[in-house]
């Protein structure tokens, strides 16, 4: 993590870095990132939220 100074905020840095890790890892490929964030998100035992669906989505009933 980057140390912080009083005159900036490193939050949006840090995010930076850990994009640029994880790209790095998986050789910039974005379809390797997907799936193993997907594989870790089946596996981690965390409730995941989902959105209802807007009315407008919502299928119609026949």
């Amino acid at each position: 993590m980057t140390q912080k100074s009083p005159d900036r905020d490193t939050t949006i840095e840090d995010i930076h870095a850990t994009r640029r890790r994880i790209a790095e890892k998986f050789g910039h490929d974005l379809a390797a990132i997907v799936e193993d964030a997907k594989k870790r998100q089946a596996t981690c035992g965390h409730e995941i939220w989902r959105p209802k669906p807007k009315p407008s989505e919502a299928s119609p009933s026949s």
